[in-house]
């Protein structure tokens, strides 16, 4: 009897020691775990802390390398946008107003020549360095004439400048429209529909007209490297 007594007093004493270690131990595992989720979330920070690698989309054409080596070359624009085919046309479109400039050039400097040798009265070398087409007129001293084709061609020389011009900056925004327009997706993916369309109303028919326009994907080059 007294030991069954003695050892419900041990259990009482053991009891409350046994039942705050427990506590204890599920308190510790408690915070440990909050550490780890601590951890987790510091790991998060760092991670959004570090910078990203940058992404620009680059073109594959460049408007304005189009627009610098048209203007520096007629032709090379069409050539950096690999339209090969336009190079011919640039070129003639150029080159005939470029050779008729020069031509008519050359032809106002000869009548002025005429001009001259008929006005002094020039004679030997002089006269012999005329034009061959013009000697007629310097014989016959006809004046008039000899000034009206100067004029001619002098009027024809400044028509084939301005088309020099011309036909050179329609070369240059030729490639570079044509350089904009290569990032479009322009193929036969353009759809037309027609369907019927229904309108709240008393009597109300109508056609509707779609038109579904593809654009193409623009890739996304890292140059971060």
């Amino acid at each position: 009897m007294k030991l069954v007594n003695l050892l419900i007093i041990l259990c009482s004493c053991l009891l409350p020691a046994i039942t705050f270690a427990q506590k204890k131990d599920s308190v510790q595992k408690k915070d440990t775990i909050i550490i780890k989720n601590d951890s987790i979330v510091s790991n998060q920070l760092v991670k959004d802390s570090i910078p990203k690698k940058d992404t620009v989309i680059k073109k594959k054409f460049d408007p304005h390398k189009a627009t610098l080596y048209s203007a520096i070359l007629p032709g090379a624009g069409q050539v950096y946008n690999k339209k090969y085919w336009k190079v011919p046309i640039v070129w003639a479109a150029v080159g005939i107003p470029t050779y008729t400039y020069f031509y008519n050039k050359s032809w106002y400097q000869k009548c002025q020549y005429a001009l001259a040798v008929t006005v002094n009265g020039s004679t030997g070398d002089s006269l012999n360095a005329v034009d061959p087409q013009l000697r007629p007129f310097v014989d016959r001293g006809d004046v008039n004439n000899i000034i009206n084709y100067r004029n001619e061609f002098r009027k024809n020389q400044d028509y084939s400048a301005l088309f020099v011009l011309l036909f050179w900056g329609l070369n240059i925004v030729d490639a570079t429209v044509d350089a904009h327009l290569k990032d479009f997706n322009v193929n036969n993916d353009l759809s037309f529909r027609v369907k019927p369309l229904y309108i709240p109303g008393p009597n109300v028919v109508g056609i509707s007209m779609v038109f579904d326009l593809h654009k193409g994907k623009t890739k996304l080059i890292d140059l971060s490297n």
